[in-house]
């Protein structure tokens, strides 16, 4: 079995480990975190091997980055690239109940939870995380890095740019687009394109400022 190393001992990394030990597709041998505190302690049985450049050294496991938010999980991914990290080394960690039609593709360093369904020809991204619940209809295409909180829901054909953070519970008409860096808030009902870096609320969604993602929409 082959060892992977969690990056960020966050409650999404907590979240993937019950995942992987559920489906028995990695032997989990820890987590690896810049917080000094957290250094030698155990989370949910798995020990804080020690600070995120460590996976350089760590030469046969694979790596997976669980920090929520893309534009942090982006940083993380530059910043072990400059280490020699290579994509191959990136895990991609899917629940055992997502059914995964012919067509679907899922790109390197991604989570998808328990619950998520993928309809037909759904595209994925690298470093993609869908938290459980999430819906992608036919022809769904996400870039690298987006985010979907738990509920969320694409109609068909929809495009989600790079980064993109879409609340819990909010959901996109078909045939609409959000761009890179956009936030949409929870519960938000989004029935026309979101600029690249807006961030849009309510229902309908409309838009309610610039500058990435806000936690009160998490």
């Amino acid at each position: 079995m082959s060892e992977l190393l969690l990056i960020g001992a966050s409650g999404l990394a907590r979240e993937v480990l019950a995942t992987v030990r559920s489906s028995g597709q990695y032997d989990v041998a820890g987590f690896l975190d810049d917080d000094e505190e957290l250094s030698g302690i155990d989370v949910d049985g798995a020990p804080v091997l020690g600070p995120v450049d460590d996976a350089a050294d760590y030469l046969h496991a694979f790596v997976l980055v669980c920090l929520e938010s893309g534009r942090a999980r982006k940083t993380v991914v530059d910043r072990l690239a400059s280490l020699g990290v290579a994509p191959m080394r990136y895990a991609t960690v899917i629940d055992p109940a997502v059914r995964m039609p012919e067509g679907c593709r899922i790109g390197r360093g991604s989570i998808l939870l328990q619950n998520v369904t993928l309809t037909a020809s759904v595209t994925l991204g690298s470093h993609v995380v869908a938290m459980p619940g999430v819906t992608f209809t036919h022809d769904d295409v996400v870039a690298d890095f987006a985010t979907f909180a738990a509920g969320t829901s694409l109609g068909g054909g929809v495009r989600i740019g790079r980064a993109a953070s879409l609340g819990m519970n909010s959901s996109v008409r078909e045939r609409t687009s959000i761009g890179s860096y956009a936030t949409v808030g929870m519960g938000a009902a989004v029935l026309n394109d979101v600029p690249e870096g807006e961030t849009w609320v309510g229902v309908p969604a409309h838009a309610v400022g610039r500058g990435g993602f806000n936690r009160a929409f998490a």
